[in-house]
């Protein structure tokens, strides 16, 4: 048997991080500023986290929801002030799209509704219907098409009034940052207006975090930016530092009923361990501030290259949209360099590093960049 080949790799074996660092087999060493797509949220490797699975593992890895799990409790618990939604009620599971695929469902048992209003350039997953909100008809297989799916142009207030006055939606979703989409924010007064109209139409908020959230921005959730609350937050990726762990975090306005979601692997004891020891070094290292600092930091710097269409994002959450010629930007940062950048095509280099990213790092990434676009700019020169 082999791989059923659906992803384009890179000709290098990973097998050892150590926080922002990345070693392969050849003992080259990397630094990542990918995280394996925003995944590694304390860097690779580190302690606390590793002596918190080991120790769980030590103990018991899984049993099911039919028994009692403290640590669920706890991951509750130390989630909800961690994020601030402390009056949240919280469902775990094991990926963002089965986040956004329970979210959708639990929006549609709250009230009876069907339509679902998402926005272009929008990603929210492969499976079934967040695959269906998500706006890239190539990986939209035939049974997954659906009429309850409303798609709106990104900030466009006006259509987003005229789609909830012409229709019965459910829900509308949306990502505080498009990750897949290009970086793109959005704005606090879109998210506003989002509030307000789900409130009049008797609608569910749900704010898709899976990329953009677990404090990459220098507040827990990217939505938090425009001073209103979702009724539910998805999240993954960051959530277990490489462990798999999503979550929905549920506004306590919707009441829960024995059968509406349901798991087999959701909140297992090593998952809760990871996602514990995740807000944990979050908190006593102070992260989310580090994310911020270091985020402001790399964005300043970026603005001041001549080269560069646009600098987006927030946080550890950035976007380098770069003209047609600079196209091999993220191939010569990584075959180069030995630095690992995620991209939004057709020209747009993600950075998606650790929280806890230091200064030097992010200098060290700046250096190389600048030699990338020196160098291009020569050779187009001459």
């Amino acid at each position: 048997m082999k791989l059923f080949d659906v992803y384009p790799i890179n000709p290098i074996n990973i097998v050892k991080g150590v926080g922002s660092l990345v070693y392969d087999d050849k003992g080259q060493e990397y630094l990542d500023l990918y995280g394996g797509h925003a995944v590694i949220s304390i860097g690779h490797t580190h302690p606390h986290y590793v002596k918190r699975l080991e120790d769980q593992l030590h103990q018991i890895g899984f049993y099911s929801n039919s028994v009692e799990i403290p640590l669920q409790k706890q991951l509750a618990e130390k989630l909800g002030h961690v994020s601030g939604k402390e009056d949240y009620q919280l469902f775990l599971c094991n990926s963002g799209a089965e986040a956004n695929e329970n979210a959708l469902k639990l929006a549609s048992f709250y009230n009876s509704k069907k339509k679902v209003i998402a926005f272009t350039g929008a990603f929210h997953g492969r499976t079934s219907l967040a695959v269906a909100v998500t706006d890239n008809p190539k990986i939209v297989a035939p049974v997954n098409e659906t009429d309850n799916v409303i798609f709106v142009p990104w900030n466009d207030e006006a259509a987003l009034e005229e789609a909830f006055e012409n229709n019965d939606v459910s829900s509308v979703i949306i990502e505080g940052i498009q990750g897949v989409g290009g970086i793109h924010v959005a704005p606090e007064s879109f998210l506003q207006k989002i509030r307000s109209l789900c409130n009049t139409y008797k609608a569910v908020f749900i704010a898709d975090a899976v990329q953009c959230g677990y404090g990459r921005t220098g507040k827990f959730y990217s939505h938090d930016f425009a001073g209103v609350n979702a009724d539910i937050y998805t999240m993954a990726k960051g959530m277990g530092n490489g462990f798999p762990i999503g979550a929905i975090s549920i506004s306590p306005k919707i009441q829960a009923a024995y059968g509406m979601l349901g798991t087999t692997f959701g909140g297992n004891h090593l998952a809760c361990a990871a996602g514990l020891a995740v807000l944990e070094v979050m908190e006593q290292d102070n992260l989310m501030q580090n994310a911020a600092t270091i985020g402001a930091y790399l964005i300043d710097e970026l603005k001041k290259f001549k080269q560069v269409n646009e600098v987006r994002g927030r946080g550890l959450m950035i976007g380098i949209d770069l003209p047609a010629e600079y196209a091999h930007a993220k191939k010569d940062l990584l075959f180069k360099h030995h630095i690992f950048t995620g991209e939004s095509k057709p020209n747009v280099i993600r950075l998606l590093p650790a929280l806890n990213l230091t200064k030097a790092y992010a200098d060290r990434f700046l250096e190389a960049f600048n030699t990338v676009l020196s160098s291009a700019t020569v050779l187009s020169n001459s």
